[in-house]
């Protein structure tokens, strides 16, 4: 009984850490959106990702040390900068893009919910996930409610003509890039600690943004740039990009990866919720059915129908790095 509660109150720790990492990444979109309405979207990733990058260099300055991790080769740090110059620069290149475009509401959707549907169709082709009749029904409600939220999309508008659209289908490519970099990290990341997995990926991503963001640094004001706009890069930075990964692994370290999956659904609720309250934005009834219809087909593929996950037998026993384990779809949108 007394070694039962203990396991109780550190299992729902974890849930509060992914919880509070959902909150963290569905609050993203609007925050994003708030930055990019004063400068270029590549600027705005470069901020949001080199303040970050430079939090999380911190942070392994003084974690790393008292960490009993081996040294890091020179190809496996090559390995998690490639990696992350999928997932950071080509997925935030789309993702502040299609911010530039569309409302943060359709990307908070888009993003969070088509990354595992993506995610499962590709596993499914390369042979490393089972179709079953779930699966395969789940994507295809998923596809159906994808076609529903573009349609609507189109009509919506919001006074751009068809720049919501096409902010929209740039969000689609957030979501396949982000799809790519969870299948790639899965096998390429083998063997690293998370936190500095994700230091150098972020940095590589960093640089790299900064690189293709260099042509635009002159047309921003820098001068002209509010308290509040800079309280929303100095929190992205810090919240979304730098805590938010810290508190997902700690809460991976008890809860499989699967349940952290889904789990993750729970990213439009806050993000829809935070471009209603902050932004004032809307979708149409049309969206809104896509939408629903796009999540019960997520949440069938990914689950198969079953929400029940088997208990774990303890942390020597996590499947979360385990190249023989099944590659997960976890399409956590940042």
């Amino acid at each position: 009984m007394n070694n039962a509660s203990p396991a109780r109150n550190e299992a729902a720790n974890a849930y509060l850490y992914l919880l509070a990492t959902m909150a963290f990444f569905g609050s993203a979109f609007a925050s994003s959106k708030a930055v990019v309405g004063h400068m270029p979207h590549q600027v705005a990733a470069v901020l949001r990702f080199g303040g970050g990058a430079l939090i999380l260099v911190l942070l392994l300055l003084l974690i790393g040390r008292k960490s009993r991790e081996k040294e890091l080769t020179g190809a496996q740090i090559a390995r998690a900068a490639a990696v992350g110059l999928l997932g950071v620069f080509a997925y935030n290149l789309f993702f502040f893009w299609g911010l530039s475009l569309a409302p943060s509401i359709d990307g908070s959707i888009i993003v969070p919910v088509l990354s595992p549907v993506i995610t499962t169709a590709i596993l499914l082709v390369m042979g490393r996930e089972k179709a079953s009749a779930a699966r395969l029904g789940g994507l295809a409600l998923g596809v159906a409610g994808a076609v529903v939220f573009f349609l609507g999309a189109g009509g919506a508008g919001l006074g751009g003509g068809g720049s919501r659209l096409t902010g929209d289908l740039i969000f689609l490519l957030g979501a396949l890039s982000w799809a790519l970099y969870s299948i790639a990290s899965k096998k390429v990341l083998v063997g690293m600690d998370p936190l500095r997995a994700t230091t150098f990926g972020t940095l590589a991503g960093a640089l790299a943004l900064l690189l293709f963001a260099i042509p635009a640094l002159p047309d921003v004001d820098w001068t002209a740039l509010s308290g509040a706009t800079w309280a929303n890069v100095v929190y992205l930075a810090v919240g979304p990009t730098a805590v938010a990964y810290l508190f997902y692994f700690r809460g991976l370290r008890v809860v499989s990866p699967s349940t952290a999956t889904v789990i993750m659904f729970t990213v439009p609720v806050f993000g829809v919720t935070c471009a209603v309250v902050f932004l004032g934005e809307s979708f149409s009834a049309l969206q809104a059915a896509g939408a629903v219809v796009m999540l019960a087909g997520a949440l069938l593929a990914v689950t198969q129908g079953r929400l029940r996950q088997k208990p774990a037998a303890g942390p020597a026993d996590e499947g979360a790095d385990d190249p023989a384990e099944p590659s997960r779809p976890t399409g956590l949108a940042r």
